[in-house]
């Protein structure tokens, strides 16, 4: 196992942006890390390999196993275009240890030059074995001569318009640029990866060194460590992103806890009659189940607190999802406030709506509100008729589908959203819904 990554040797050309490029070139190539989201330094850096090739060592043709991706230097020997029974380019090349064929079925004159007789050349492909020898298809060529890499070559995620070669420079640019360094209060030790050196003893990763690694890693790395994402470098990284999650979710429940939204209690009427839920308990057809009581009891705490709900009912089909719903509805509804159920489909809604009136429309006309039904394909007076109740408060439970969340709803104090099948909404769409009560400072709570 190495003890750091290897240093790759840097230009002034290769530290910057790649500036070698003509201008159109670097504009289209400029363009297309824009749409892979390579913006900014930190971008690059953790635009992380797909695989690697091993340009670092040259085998001798007759070392070369059938199936094999290997590098060769060799000499060409023979150079013919083809024509039957397609256009072709035969290349016959040579080393001091055999001779082996290549085959390309798309070439310009360029590769002809490039691959004529006499040339010295540095071929890498998967040689395949047949009845007349060795042969390589569409190999990666170029003129031999110049030190081997000293690193596997990365073989990064890339777009039309954007080659390797210009993604290696700039991924060499970014590492140098880049600030790496930990952000961890004093004291505290960094989340390494620990791995063995060369001297046996153990060693620590820091963020650099397995960035830098996993860009250009050693050749004696095992390869299956790599694919596989079991070596200490990407055990590094592992741990950064499982530390950076932790921490996005700690700031994402800190600002929920700084949203405020209705306080909806149990309240007792004064004439001594029984709160709505317990109505809706005394008149249904069947008792609660023990699971029922205890996930409305929480629904309950959580609709009592100053801080929004955002609870995920789940349960089987037919396990009573939609009587929890209703009951969570009556604590919004006794406590003066609405409350909105949003199905996805019109048929789904229908269902919802038919079950509330069953249930709700007898205990809701006693306190003078009603339960409204907005879908898209109602007629204008039936809608504006709808409208004018949610506006004015009189209807108490607003049942519907995406209508419920256009801009023409208006609520007057809308305390809880229920979303049935939410995963079928987008997150604009359920945001909308929150945002139905942004004038009086706070948001619904989220069933």
């Amino acid at each position: 196992m190495p003890a750091a990554a290897p240093r790759v040797p840097q230009s002034p050309k290769a530290a910057a942006a790649p500036a070698g490029a003509a201008k159109g070139g670097a504009s289209v190539a400029q363009k297309a890390m824009h749409k892979l989201g390579l913006q900014r330094d930190i971008d690059l850096a953790l635009h992380l390999p797909l695989r690697y090739e091993d340009e670092t060592r040259i085998t001798p043709l007759a070392n070369a196993r059938d199936g094999q991706m290997v590098q060769v230097e060799a000499t060409v020997i023979a150079s013919e275009v083809q024509l039957r029974p397609r256009r072709q380019l035969l290349v016959q090349v040579e080393d001091d240890t055999g001779t082996c064929e290549l085959r390309f079925f798309s070439f310009y004159p360029s590769h002809q030059k490039t691959l004529s007789v006499g040339a010295r050349l540095r071929i890498r492909g998967e040689v395949k074995g047949g009845f007349w020898g060795r042969q390589m298809l569409h190999p990666a060529f170029r003129l031999a001569g110049g030190e081997l890499p000293a690193a596997l070559t990365p073989v990064y995620p890339t777009t039309a318009g954007l080659p390797q070669p210009y993604l290696r420079r700039a991924v060499v640019g970014a590492l140098a640029r880049v600030d790496l360094s930990d952000t961890l209060p004093p004291g505290t030790e960094p989340p390494y990866a620990r791995f063995n050196s060369q001297n046996g003893l153990p060693r620590l990763f820091s963020l650099r060194e397995a960035l830098t690694f996993l860009h250009h890693p050693t050749p004696d790395v095992a390869m299956s460590t790599l694919e596989d994402h079991s070596h200490p470098a990407w055990q590094r990284l592992k741990v950064e992103e499982l530390l950076a999650q932790q921490l996005s979710q700690q700031q994402s429940r800190r600002a929920r806890d700084m949203l405020r939204a209705p306080v909806l209690h149990v309240r007792r009427p004064t004439d001594g009659a029984l709160p709505l839920h317990e109505q809706l308990m005394a008149v249904l057809p069947f008792s609660l189940t023990a699971a029922q009581r205890r996930v409305g009891e929480e629904i309950a705490a959580d609709l009592a607190r100053q801080v929004p709900m955002h609870r995920l009912l789940q349960g089987d089909v037919g396990s009573g999802k939609t009587v929890v719903s209703a009951l969570a509805a009556c604590l919004a509804m006794d406590a003066g406030w609405q409350c909105a159920l949003m199905a996805p489909t019109e048929i789904l809604a229908e269902q919802h709506f038919a079950k509330m009136i069953g249930w709700l429309e007898p205990l809701l006309a006693a306190r003078g509100r009603k339960v409204a039904w907005l879908v898209g394909g109602q007629k204008k007076k039936d809608r504006t008729a709808m409208l004018a109740l949610v506006e004015s408060g009189e209807a108490a439970l607003v049942v519907g589908t995406h209508a419920v969340i256009q801009d023409q709803v208006r609520f007057k104090n809308l305390a809880l959203a229920i979303i049935d099948e939410q995963h079928r909404f987008g997150v604009a769409q359920r945001l909308a819904l929150r945002q139905k009560l942004a004038e009086h400072g706070m948001e619904p709570h989220m069933l």
